[in-house]
């Protein structure tokens, strides 16, 4: 079901967390995969780190809101490796502060990275695999903020709301393409920056009702099942990874 074999993956903001797992599940299953990452030595590390478990995997250092850097990086994995069969829009910004500090900067920052960048990376893989003709999927990374209210998110999960609605409205176009669209909204994740927090996991342990907080493993195979050949007829769909912490909604205070 998870035969990545003679597949092309591009994913942004891979260097480490989510996208880093993403990257390495994708490689472990036969992709060859094309890794993005706003921090070039970080993208290096995390590319050669795949390498050395014996997967195929190249790092693309750049800004994933750049719409040049963008297209570039697209036909930069066709040169490498001849088709782009998967896109994955990881990468985004988290900034907390509520509607009564937000800066226009902030503001700016987050939807530059979040929506822009995930747009664009659409628009770019799917003319290509457009022109290959093959069909491929797309997947975006939005959030359990994107279906419920969390204190001090209002810009960042107007972005994540938005990347579930782009899902949807891209089937028009890429369905007759052969082209899927899906998102993954995450829960609670340990990551290197969450695991900062020593208040992390036992305050999201106590609300998450599966009893702990996801980890980059239980979010990347949500993200290898929605663009697996197996998964062709799933489009348009959000899938929530969140041991159940959306059915109760409890605050993190």
């Amino acid at each position: 079901m998870f035969d990545f074999t003679h597949q092309t993956a591009l994913i942004t903001g891979a260097g480490i967390g989510i996208g880093f797992a993403i990257a390495q599940a994708l490689a472990r299953q036969g992709a060859t995969v094309m890794l993005n990452d706003f921090d070039e030595a970080l993208a290096h590390k995390a590319a050669e780190s795949i390498r050395q478990t014996g997967g195929t995997c190249e790092a693309c250092p750049g800004d994933a809101s750049d719409v040049a850097f963008i297209e570039q990086m697209v036909q930069t994995a066709v040169e490498r490796f001849g088709s782009v069969n998967i896109a994955i829009a990881n990468a985004g910004i988290t900034v907390f502060g509520d509607i009564f500090t937000t800066t226009p900067d902030a503001f700016q920052k987050i939807v530059n990275l979040n929506l822009r960048g995930s747009f664009f990376l659409a628009q770019a893989a799917a003319r290509q695999m457009k022109q290959q003709g093959q069909g491929g999927s797309i997947l975006f990374m939005s959030s359990v903020v994107g279906h419920q209210a969390h204190p001090g998110l209002p810009v960042y999960s107007m972005t994540k709301a938005g990347l579930e609605m782009l899902a949807k409205q891209l089937v028009i176009d890429f369905s007759p393409l052969g082209i899927t669209v899906n998102a993954v909204a995450p829960g609670a994740t340990l990551t290197e920056r969450t695991l900062d927090d020593p208040t992390y996991i036992p305050t999201w342990s106590r609300i998450t009702p599966m009893g702990r907080p996801a980890t980059v493993d239980d979010i990347a195979n949500a993200a290898l099942f929605l663009v697996a050949p197996a998964s062709r007829h799933i489009t348009g769909q959000s899938l929530v990874v969140d041991g159940g912490w959306t059915s109760v909604g409890i605050p993190p205070v």
